[in-house]
């Protein structure tokens, strides 16, 4: 949910060859960590053929490459990589930045933007990006209804983009617009993706490297086992130092922190805080314990359909009385999550955006407020006509029991947890829970089959995209097709607040509008936020030297709104201090028991999609 979706890992593909096992024989003679090898077997430890590799450790499922479709936050983040946007955030403040377009000017009236666009900027395949590759892609959003799939809302006011020249791009809209300095989509290619046919089944999978013009270019793509990405050395902000980045799927989370103390990693996102207390004593190992820019959420089925007005799914009909919910929100304890689930590492939930952005923070006061009080939500489910039978079961005037399905990631601990505690004091009322924890949440979502879920999203500095997905627009066209819905939510006083803020320049007068728009989704009762968790994540500091946070102070390295993280880190100096100053600095694999026995048969491991937390963007 950034919808649920499902997570995957990278993994390390087995390389064969004579070299390994003379590299083996030559580390254990030294009583060295042996250097890391290339996937076809050649040794990286030399001068001149060294390779630095930063290898990040993903537990979510890539759900696809085209930035057309993709949703999930392991997802977005790799096209925030590969793909200039128009404008940036900065790093330091989140404030708006350059970024294909160097400068921008709307009309008197608000309803024609005119975009320059920078003239340093190539693609990876040596032809340069122009404003004819943004006309086309933002025209392919406006005319193929699969291809505005992940951030349709952004151009769902355009009324015509142009490119007047290679320089110029201009944008007319049908009313004013609000996010017209963040619009959040990739840019792409013109000359490569007018070839696609059918935008909602092309993932961008096929062919490698997939051509780009962001600081990195995706080399290699494995389901659940890994993405390789190479520096963009043409890159107008200059190339990263790093010779490689790997995402690397663990589905267990705690095997990615093993991997990371044997050093098999470079850095892990997501920690429990039994993790991260585990590794703050650790040699070589920071961790980053920083404000979220997620919320962590219950959703409820609210009946789903599409455009076309027809029902699916399996969802229960009790969730359908506002009365039920609200009991059952009445009957979740934020404050023992935050102090018993995240130990701390996490703010009560309250509103909506998470109190990181002040500008657009809100929480509901006085009796709006659903506080924690069984008592509150007995006498609810009393009054709604949901009484206990002689079992001491609830249920409803057609004699069916309050029994709900709960989706969960298998691989988000904080969901499993949750989950317990919820059959606890659900069941203190009558109601009888399931926790389903799947490897896949996304199916069964999409289908409509659930009850309820864990839902999460990362918030950007504009929040536009996160209130855009509970409107009627976002609901897919018909039951077959996907949408950009996180939960099928459709009311027609919240479209009319989404519609307000997003035509409203003052700033002042827009937050208004969206601290508004939160009040009313609260009030509807489908989503109820219970946490906002921090971003609590590690690093290996003989790994990586330095590493720039968002925002500067105190921030997150781990899906940042832009691509300052990776671009930003700087390799470690060899833990031996030898080797010529002049000469980049190279990573150290260090090699637990099963991966010498795999070099003395002469094989090693070289680097080869929320069901989690980070399902989202």
């Amino acid at each position: 949910m950034v919808i649920m979706a499902p997570h995957r890992s990278l993994r390390l593909l087995l390389a064969t060859g004579t070299v390994a096992a003379s590299l083996l024989t030559t580390a254990l003679a030294a009583g060295s960590p042996a250097r890391a090898v290339a996937a076809d077997g050649a040794a990286g430890a030399d001068e001149g053929d060294g390779k630095t590799v930063l290898t990040v450790a993903v537990s979510q499922s890539v759900d696809s490459l085209s930035p057309f479709l993709a949703q999930r936050l392991v997802s977005t983040s790799l096209h925030r990589l590969a793909y200039e946007y128009l404008t940036n955030y900065d790093a330091k403040d989140a404030r708006t930045v350059p970024g294909l377009a160097t400068a921008w000017k709307p009309s008197p009236d608000k309803l024609t933007w005119t975009y320059t666009i920078r003239d340093d900027s190539t693609w990876s395949d040596g032809k340069p990006a122009t404003a004819e590759d943004a006309a086309w892609t933002f025209t392919k959003m406006m005319t193929d209804e699969n291809a505005a799939t992940a951030n349709g809302s952004f151009t769902a006011n355009f009324e015509k983009v142009t490119a007047p020249d290679v320089r110029t791009l201009v944008i007319k809209l049908k009313k004013p617009q609000a996010t017209m300095t963040a619009l959040d989509v990739p840019i792409v290619p013109k000359h490569v993706w007018e070839k696609v046919g059918d935008f909602s089944k092309f993932n961008n999978d096929k062919q490698f490297p997939i051509v780009g013009n962001g600081p990195f270019v995706i080399t290699d793509y494995k389901v659940d086992q890994y993405v390789r990405l190479e520096p963009n050395k043409t890159f107008w902000r200059g190339a990263p130092a790093f010779d490689e980045l790997v995402l690397r799927y663990y589905k267990d989370g705690d095997a990615a922190v093993a991997a990371l103390r044997k050093g098999e990693v470079s850095f892990v996102p997501n920690l429990t805080p039994a993790q991260a207390a585990s590794l703050k004593s650790a040699g070589n190992i920071k961790v980053n314990d920083a404000p979220g820019r997620r919320f962590f959420a219950l959703a409820t089925n609210p009946g789903a359909r599409s455009k076309d007005g027809k029902k699916f799914g399996s969802g229960h009909p009790a969730l359908l009385d506002p009365a039920v919910r609200r009991a059952l929100f009445h009957a979740v304890d934020r404050r023992t999550i935050v102090d018993k689930v995240f130990q701390g590492h996490a703010v009560e939930g309250e509103g909506y955006i998470p109190p990181r952005f002040g500008t657009y923070f809100w929480k509901p006061e006085g009796a709006q407020k659903i506080d924690y009080s069984p008592a509150k939500a007995g006498q609810l489910l009393d009054k709604a006509g949901y009484r206990k039978n002689g079992s001491g079961k609830r249920v409803g005037k057609d004699g069916r029991p309050l029994d709900f399905r709960i989706l969960c990631h298998a691989t988000d601990p904080n969901d499993k947890a949750v989950g317990k505690y919820l059959q606890e004091w659900w069941g203190e009322l009558g109601i009888g829970l399931k926790v389903d924890c799947l490897d896949n949440v996304s199916d069964p979502w999409l289908k409509g089959d659930y009850d309820l879920a864990f839902d999460g999203w990362s918030v950007n500095p504009d929040p536009d995209f996160v209130l855009s997905i509970h409107t009627c627009g976002a609901l897919p066209a018909t039951p077959k097709d996907t949408g950009a819905t996180d939960n099928f939510i459709c009311d027609k006083r919240y479209d009319e607040l989404y519609a307000a803020q997003a035509v409203e320049y003052d700033p002042a007068a827009r937050a208004g509008l969206v601290k508004r728009l939160q009040s009313r989704l609260y009030d509807t009762g489908y989503m109820n936020v219970m946490a906002y968790p921090n971003a609590v994540e590690a690093y290996r500091t003989d790994h990586i030297a330095s590493i720039t946070t968002m925002p500067a102070a105190g921030g997150n390295i781990y899906g940042q709104d832009g691509y300052w993280s990776w671009w930003s880190a700087k390799p470690a100096a060899e833990a031996d201090g030898g080797g010529d100053s002049g000469s980049p600095a190279r990573l150290w694999l260090v090699l637990g028991p099963a991966a010498l026995v795999l070099l003395a048969a002469g094989v090693f491991a070289a680097v080869r999609r929320r069901s989690t937390a980070d399902d989202r963007e």
